[in-house]
């Protein structure tokens, strides 16, 4: 079953469907480290199919570089299907070329992607003087659905965030579907919930599923997953890290899963872990993280800016974003993660008075449910944006088994 991933980021969506059997003939991404990040990823399921995985985790522990990794294991097929390209205008009818070789006569069963989120979402309006109105990347839609009247799949799922649907008083999602019915295609959607198909996160994310008008097909009816699992249960086989301090290659603190870890496959059986990796902190913030830990851990509050001592705040603004400063819950679920993680960590503060600091790209990565032999290339900087925009693999792969059942 072959699919195509329109703004596909890191692969978070991909990871998902391949894990469900699906297979990937093209990945569109327009930042070009997530399509270095991509590019390995591909080259570790073609490896792992062929019962070959140890290179690849020669290449994670540094055993080999990356040039001869990929001069190793790469081809030009796999190369040319990651596409380094924005998705629009004349871009579109190269992008549909490169896609025609690769596909050799071959038919597309789904297309998966979501377009960037800031367009829709309530922070990105709420900062916005014109609150989107006008920006470009509000009808990225019709550019996917280009994809659709081209390559004409069965069935295709759009994923974006909860503030579509309320997007200029619900203009554009109502215009979106009207679109998508236009040219042949039935649909629902749902918004569903990260931490009902194990994602140890609190994230709401509209599922959109469209499907050809002629096709026996429904929405989807998923398994809730209930649970007592919590961000202890996720974190606490990995080292204690100092701020600033860098982990690429370390050892897990116990050689065992427990049972989340198990039972989602996070850890993959190797005895070790990589990119466990934090960013590091002026003294001020290392205070404020202090305060904040100590606020959350002792009495279950949250810090508000107000709240500082005065020789800790930086400006006057005492009345928008009081919550910017925000600990991780160590016994609960985490709040959602997103893309700003990579500018700075104080919305994601470590859950411990031992290690002020805020927490690692590993960390990150497993609060998003990606497997710990999941690389991503680039940097601190650029691994931690790309945490951040996806969709959690554990979702996506529960959100392909069903589609998978009835494409069946």
């Amino acid at each position: 079953m072959n699919f195509i991933d329109l703004f596909s980021g890191a692969g978070g969506l991909s990871e998902g469907f391949i894990r469900a059997g699906f297979n990937p003939i093209a990945h569109v991404e327009s930042d070009k480290a997530a399509c270095k990040t991509l590019e390995t990823r591909m080259i570790f399921h073609r490896l792992k199919g062929n019962d070959k995985e140890d290179h690849y985790y020669d290449y994670l522990r540094g055993s080999i570089n990356r040039e001869k990794f990929v001069d190793l294991y790469s081809d030009i097929e796999l190369k040319n299907s990651i596409i380094n390209a924005f998705i629009g205008g004349s871009e579109n009818k190269q992008i549909f070329q490169k896609i025609d070789f690769l596909l050799k006569g071959q038919s597309i069963d789904l297309i998966v992607g979501g377009p960037p989120c800031q367009a829709y979402s309530l922070v990105g309006r709420s900062r916005d003087a014109n609150r989107m109105v006008g920006d470009p990347r509000n009808h990225l839609y019709k550019e996917y659905a280009k994809f659709l009247k081209y390559y004409k799949p069965k069935i295709f799922v759009f994923e974006n965030v909860i503030g579509l649907i309320s997007a200029d008083e619900g203009w554009y999602f109502k215009n979106m579907q009207g679109y998508f019915k236009a040219i042949g295609y039935k649909l629902d959607y749902k918004v569903l919930k990260s931490e009902e198909f194990g994602v140890l996160q609190k994230r709401r994310r509209i599922i959109l599923i469209g499907w050809q008008e002629d096709m026996d097909f429904k929405y989807p009816e998923f398994e809730k997953r209930t649970h007592n699992w919590t961000i202890k249960n996720l974190l606490d086989d990995l080292p204690s890290l100092k701020p600033g301090e860098e982990m690429k290659l370390s050892k897990y603190l116990k050689k065992d899963s427990n049972s989340y870890l198990e039972s989602f496959q996070l850890k993959n059986g190797v005895d070790f872990v990589t990119q466990h990796i934090a960013r590091p902190h002026n003294s001020r913030d290392l205070e404020i993280y202090k305060i904040a830990t100590n606020k959350f851990l002792n009495n279950n509050e949250r810090l508000k800016y107000p709240d500082l001592p005065d020789s800790l705040k930086t400006h006057k603004n005492q009345k928008s974003f009081l919550d910017r400063f925000k600990v991780v819950d160590i016994n609960g679920l985490s709040h959602t993660m997103v893309a700003h993680i990579a500018k700075d960590g104080h919305h994601y503060i470590y859950p411990s008075q031992d290690q002020i600091r805020s927490i690692s790209v590993r960390e990150a990565a497993r609060i998003q449910s990606f497997p710990d032999d999941f690389y991503f290339e680039g940097g601190r900087t650029a691994a931690f944006r790309q945490i951040g925009n996806a969709v959690p693999p554990l979702m996506a792969r529960e959100i392909a088994k069903e589609i998978k059942v009835q494409l069946e």
